[in-house]
């Protein structure tokens, strides 16, 4: 299977038929029957129902239509991205990021990069921390933003740059009892449910939020699992239970959900640039002297 044979074969949906894509594409008609011929036959089955007139799509067909429409469309930026970086006139950039700097600190440091960099093709990738390097490894992208908490393991292929400091604050429902307070006191996550996030096996996280909670006596009963930091503070919103989230993650966030320093905590989470050791790109040297800049700019 090859992009001209996916090619072909959206033209003739496209057309509604053959000949009528032949003409689109200045070929014979004979050079696209060969090519859909040769594509059926490493999919393993046949795309078009030929008993019909016009002909229509099978099963395979309609599925496999708009995934090949979706690649043709990657692959057509790719080329033009990719001349534009040879010949100087752009460049590119990948950007790995945690979900919760979507609240925060990335949207004004991209919008100020473009602003400086109106060129530069910016392909932001949402990677959770703990795949961040192995993305960075394959040269998928070319820093990653990572949130840990407490002591992470560094390795000696990469380069680690504290962003933010950032203490923790429990995010509570904004008709809770306790939402009025001015603080949370830690032993009350004994009589409220909690919602732990991200739910993904390779990252610590949530595990080690509720290892602290326990050394300070505290076991809170988890209700709810979710998948990503959105998706915790919808719950928490709807009134199904409080969860602990980082400070910055606080501003101009959800108007359902109330957030509060919390008493007596004594771990917080530290945002964290991770690159590749020993390479020069100016294009990623100007995007960390502009994360660090509004970073000091929002903790201040």
């Amino acid at each position: 299977m090859n992009l001209r044979q996916m090619l072909y074969f959206c033209e003739v949906v496209d057309a509604g038929g053959g000949s009528a894509a032949a003409r689109r594409l200045f070929i014979a008609p004979t050079a696209i029957s060969a090519q859909l011929a040769l594509l059926e036959q490493n999919l393993g089955g046949e795309l078009f129902d030929r008993t019909t007139r016009p002909m229509q799509l099978t099963s395979l067909g309609k599925f496999f239509y708009p995934r090949a429409k979706e690649l043709l469309s990657q692959a057509s930026r790719l080329e033009q991205e990719s001349k534009q970086v040879a010949s100087g006139s752009g460049g590119w950039l990948g950007i790995g990021f945690i979900r919760s700097t979507l609240f925060s600190l990335l949207p004004s440091v991209i919008k100020n990069y473009r602003v400086q960099h109106p060129d530069v093709h910016l392909d932001l990738v949402e990677i959770l921390s703990e795949y961040q390097e192995e993305r960075l490894r394959q040269h998928r992208v070319d820093v990653g933003i990572a949130r840990f908490i407490g002591m992470f393991e560094r390795h000696s292929d990469m380069n680690y740059e504290v962003i933010i400091n950032d203490p923790f604050m429990v995010a509570l429902p904004i008709d809770h009892p306790l939402a009025k307070h001015d603080t949370f006191p830690i032993r009350a996550f004994n009589q409220i449910p909690f919602i732990l996030y991200p739910k993904d096996a390779r990252s610590p996280f949530g595990q080690k939020i509720l290892s602290h909670l326990e050394e300070k006596g505290v076991c809170p009963a988890v209700t709810h699992d979710a998948i990503e930091i959105h998706t915790a503070l919808a719950l928490v919103g709807a009134g199904l239970g409080g969860t602990l989230v980082s400070g910055s993650i606080a501003i101009n966030n959800r108007r359902d959900v109330v957030f509060l320093p919390v008493d007596n905590i004594e771990i917080s989470t530290t945002l964290v640039a991770v690159t590749r050791k020993g390479e020069e790109n100016p294009l990623l040297d100007s995007f960390m002297s502009m994360l660090i800049s509004n970073a000091k700019e929002e903790m201040h």
